[in-house]
């Protein structure tokens, strides 16, 4: 299995509705993606100074799946659309579990 991790921080004028869209199109991909074995976003719960704001994590059977989402044109439009027009900085991993 492959997991997935991403982590966004937002721009300093990213507002509340803008971040709740992009958390609310995101959990819209595991109905559209059936590569898709798990999937969870959520805010940072700020109980630690210094960390990024939101996360993405996800699991996959195989590299081919998580290629499958990662190249999804409706998760492409979501970054291009929800993400990047409010994100500062984004950090990612994947391995194998």
């Amino acid at each position: 299995m492959i997991r997935h991790v991403a982590l966004f921080t937002w721009t300093e004028d990213a507002t509340g509705e803008q971040k709740a869209e992009a958390a609310a199109r995101l959990n819209t991909l595991p109905g559209i993606i059936p590569q898709i074995r798990s999937y969870a976003v959520g805010a940072d719960a700020g109980l630690n100074p210094g960390n990024h704001e939101f996360a993405v994590v996800a699991d996959f059977d195989s590299v081919e799946d998580y290629l499958a989402y990662r190249d999804h044109p409706v998760h492409q439009a979501i970054l291009a659309e929800h993400i990047k027009p409010i994100l500062a900085s984004r950090a990612a991993v994947q391995y194998a579990v």
